[in-house]
């Protein structure tokens, strides 16, 4: 891809992203005026369960197939005994 065409895209990509967080705003607001609070209630739950699954599954992807391997030093005992 030309440079032209990444930074195009990037531009589109940080667009869209402040649409919707100008779109989120803009009903968050809107309701707050409006009183309705169990909507908000329902919504913010909704989305702190959605970002949690988000999180939870985040780490899936990018698994190495190492599995829990964990590369130990061969001179622990010299780093345990050096003064500071």
């Amino acid at each position: 891809m030309s440079r032209k065409t990444l930074a195009a895209d990037r531009r589109r990509r940080k667009l869209f992203t402040l649409l919707w967080a100008a779109l989120l705003s803009l009903t968050v607001i809107i309701l707050i005026y409006k009183e309705q609070t169990a909507i908000l209630y329902i919504l913010c739950t909704v989305g702190v369960a959605v970002l949690m699954i988000v999180v939870a599954f985040s780490d899936l992807a990018h698994e190495d197939g190492r599995g829990q391997e964990v590369a130990q030093g061969t001179d622990a005992a010299r780093v345990a005994t050096r003064e500071r």
